[in-house]
């Protein structure tokens, strides 16, 4: 589990913050490595104040009228990277670790996994989204499709389609080719994503190892 980063050094200014007339603001919360959405709850000033010296988050409760540290009966806790607020200051944007990867109540990954009463993933950046399918793939199969016969071909299928798109993208560059080289980029990462279902490696580990090297 990441730890959460020091929020003192955020600089949120809690006093600035634009309450509605119950003293509550919208807090969005988002998946720190591939930008899912997973919840919306409401904060007061001392939820929110909770949050930053905790760094886990905390929400006020409606319906109970009481504080609500998100997780403590599930072990889903939040720990918080990053705490944002909107152009008019009536907004918050929280990015977390989601603990379990669950986030909703009802065992889903996020509260927003519904498009016309369809259970459905939410939605996450690209890469994310094209992995899921590839998944999908491996457990579902599909006798015409392109991504099934690479994982039925193996190491030496999926592995040979890399070494190809790498010295594609090689080529593009050498010609400074943007459209070509943006192509061939995309045709690698498909592969790479292969690669990574057949060896049941998880997109989110190399969204990990590419934070630790952002710094």
């Amino acid at each position: 589990m990441r730890s959460p980063m020091s929020l003192s050094a955020t600089a949120i200014p809690i006093d600035a913050i634009r309450y509605n007339d119950q003293g509550l603001v919208p807090a969005i919360v988002q998946d720190y490595l591939d930008g899912t959405v997973l919840m919306m709850a409401w904060m007061n000033a001392t939820s929110l104040q909770k949050t930053l010296e905790t760094g886990e988050t905390w929400f006020w409760s409606r319906s109970r009228q009481e504080l609500w540290h998100k997780g403590a009966t599930s072990g889903h806790l939040q720990k918080v990277q990053t705490v944002r607020y909107d152009c008019d200051s009536d907004a918050l944007l929280i990015t977390v670790e989601q603990e379990g990867d669950i986030a909703c109540h009802t065992g889903e990954r996020s509260c927003f996994h519904q498009i016309a009463g369809t259970v459905t993933a939410p939605p996450a950046d690209t890469l994310s989204q094209v992995f899921a399918v590839i998944c999908d793939r491996q457990q579902h199969p599909q006798a015409e499709s392109y991504t099934n016969k690479l994982l039925q071909g193996g190491d030496n299928k999926i592995l040979k389609k890399i070494g190809e798109e790498g010295a594609e993208v090689v080529m593009a560059c050498k010609d400074d080719d943007p459209e070509a080289i943006a192509g061939e980029v995309a045709d690698l990462f498909y592969h790479t994503l292969v690669a990574l279902a057949h060896h049941q490696v998880d997109l989110k580990a190399v969204y990990q190892k590419l934070q630790a090297r952002r710094r």
